[in-house]
């Protein structure tokens, strides 16, 4: 039986997920991707350029125009929607057990796609609640029994978290029946998450990064644009490489097509021992996004 887990090497795409699936390393992030349009152009380009997995959200409000774009694209581009990786995330509004298995239920409903590939509570907390309300940890576990369930009826091929703490992580394990599949959370050279990462790695969780390029600031950095001169490559291509050589997945997001091509060419090829250690170095415990540290 094939084991869970991801070859470093610079040709693995994919990852064998615990749940038994297999996810594509690479995928297209939608956040901020608005308008049926646009949306449409961006997976269409991104299907051309090799992209076989797409991160949306609830909260993005572009799940009904992804599904839509899927479903003429697909069978153009000679694909099946079996041949894609489709994941969207639970609303902070939405934890609670009832709550979150009608969530869910919409989403599906909006992407029009028969199930999910992977389904993550997109935060710890509850929209509309302190950051510290003792509620926070009750509802979210309520959340996750219906993913359970979910999961179990076969509407989510996989579930898991995302912005989760360690300790938000260790307090899933303790009482959940299915393990979370995969933890997405912000991830690049000045924001390493060291912790979490060792964390997953010790109990079969896929780590998949967002803001890999810290929001565009990294792609400025000198210690990138060493690097990148080394390996004759973007700056994009190495902060992307860099995660992708940790076995950390990534959905970087562009409404280019020259840059969805370019952020797609990231394998056969790898980053030195040197370049790694320079990139390493940048760690500094910065975030350009959320910071869910202080959610109880």
């Amino acid at each position: 039986m094939e084991e869970a887990g991801v070859s470093l090497g610079p040709t693995e795409q994919t990852v064998l997920l615990n749940s038994g699936t297999r996810m594509p390393l690479l995928g297209m992030g939608t956040f901020r991707l608005q308008g049926a349009e646009l949306v449409f152009q961006c997976v269409e380009a991104a299907l051309a350029h090799g992209y076989r997995s797409f991160d949306t959200a609830a909260v993005y409000g572009n799940e009904a125009a992804i599904g839509q774009a899927l479903g003429a694209l697909l069978p153009l581009h000679g694909l099946a929607r079996s041949d894609v990786f489709l994941t969207t995330k639970l609303g902070p509004r939405d934890q609670g057990k009832a709550e979150a298995e009608a969530a869910c239920l919409r989403s599906l409903e909006q992407l029009a796609c028969g199930y999910l590939d992977l389904y993550l509570i997109h935060w710890p907390g509850t929209q509309g609640k302190p950051q510290g309300d003792k509620g926070n940890r009750e509802r979210r576990w309520e959340s996750w029994r219906a993913l359970e369930q979910m999961h179990h009826a076969g509407h989510l091929r996989a579930i898991g978290v995302s912005n989760y703490t360690l300790g938000h992580l260790q307090e899933l394990l303790a009482h959940c029946r299915v393990p979370p599949a995969v933890l997405q959370v912000e991830f690049h050279p000045e924001l390493p998450q060291r912790e979490l990462w060792d964390f997953c790695q010790q109990h079969g969780i896929h780590l998949q990064a967002y803001a890999s390029l810290g929001c565009g600031q990294l792609l400025e950095r000198a210690e990138v644009g060493r690097v990148a001169e080394r390996q004759g490559r973007t700056p994009a291509q190495v902060l992307l490489r860099w995660a992708l050589r940790q076995g950390v997945g990534v959905i970087p997001k562009s409404v280019s097509p020259t840059r969805l091509a370019e952020n797609a060419q990231l394998w056969g090829w790898d980053l030195s021992l040197e370049d790694m250690t320079e990139l390493g170095a940048m760690d500094c415990s910065r975030h350009y996004c959320w910071d869910p540290s202080g959610v109880t």
